[in-house]
């Protein structure tokens, strides 16, 4: 029997808040909680785990995430498969990529994609050994897709979901009530918030806006919840309180990599740039909760992060 975790496109809901969800299928994302060392050869001959763990970031950059609640990794996956995963992307917004009349909408929100070019991008051995860096080795669930895909065009119009949040993880009581999806202090179902560049992006190109730090007030806001945290609306709600801090965006040329703080402030802009956007914002899942209190001291820069941010560091 295989288990399955849920992933909510809550992109999808910021525009969606004052609205009644019809079609709530496509919000929702099922994915096989488990994959087997055999199965690895059958999805685009992905390399298997290296048993010895290889290090991408430095001691300072591992204090920089823990700080300021992301890193961006370059060339994490190769620019061809940015530009076969494009051609993808662009036939399922059904828009002409030669042709800028037809990109007559802010924002087209695509779902997840399997196809082996997103694949090989999520697993190539660099971000591999990111993850078991930030999350821990064998702490975490490898990806078989990517997903979702906010794909933002040129525009004068306000796409009208561009409001600071955090990502929710994991569902409430009512599995159908997506705003009611919660975010608790120990980052359940998230070990990681993920920004895959697919274009080159500028800083008139929508980048992503990232408040650094805010992921140690996060923390703060949700240790009185506990294990039941809060939900994703209840958060956003609080967000104001954080203190405004340094702003930063999350540009960079195809197959650069922001790894974020699972609690990490973050929001969409509008595009004023001249090429569309093309961003995948899928979670890291993690393989096992998050522990706050090890008995031998020994944490995660995730879970060192949460510390941090509660005083206990």
């Amino acid at each position: 029997m295989v288990n399955y975790f849920w992933q909510v496109n809550f992109d999808q809901l910021l525009i969606n808040q004052d609205k009644e969800i019809s079609d709530k299928t496509n919000l929702v994302t099922y994915y096989p909680l488990s994959v087997s060392d055999s199965y690895y050869p059958k999805v685009g001959g992905l390399p298997k785990a290296n048993l010895t763990m290889q290090l991408v970031f430095t001691k300072s950059q591992i204090q920089q995430f823990m700080h300021e609640g992301y890193i961006r990794l370059d060339e994490a996956f190769p620019q061809e498969l940015a530009t076969e995963a494009r051609a993808i992307l662009w036939q399922a917004t059904s828009c002409n990529p030669d042709d800028a009349t037809t990109w007559t909408q802010p924002v087209i929100r695509l779902g997840d994609f399997s196809q082996a070019p997103f694949r090989n991008a999520v697993n190539t051995p660099k971000l591999h050994a990111a993850f078991d860096q930030l999350v821990g080795k064998e702490a975490w669930i490898p990806r078989m897709s990517l997903g979702s895909f906010p794909v933002r065009f040129p525009t004068q119009e306000n796409p009208g979901d561009t409001g600071w949040h955090v990502d929710a993880s994991f569902p409430g009581v009512d599995l159908s009530d997506y705003l009611s999806w919660r975010i608790n202090v120990f980052s359940r179902g998230r070990a990681l918030l993920m920004l895959f560049l697919f274009s080159d992006v500028g800083e008139k190109d929508a980048p992503t806006r990232i408040k650094v730090g805010s992921h140690l007030e996060v923390a703060r806001l949700l240790e009185p919840a506990g294990q039941a945290g809060l939900s994703f609306m209840e958060l956003a709600q609080k967000l104001p309180s954080i203190n405004g801090g340094k702003e930063v965006l999350a540009t960079g040329p195809a197959g650069t990599v922001y790894l974020c703080h699972p609690f990490l402030v973050h929001a969409a802009q509008p595009h004023h740039g001249t090429n569309p956007r093309f961003l995948a914002q899928p979670p890291l899942i993690p393989a096992k909760d998050f522990v706050l209190q090890h008995p031998d001291g020994n944490y995660s820069p995730v879970e060192n992060a949460i510390r941090l941010g509660l005083g206990l560091e």
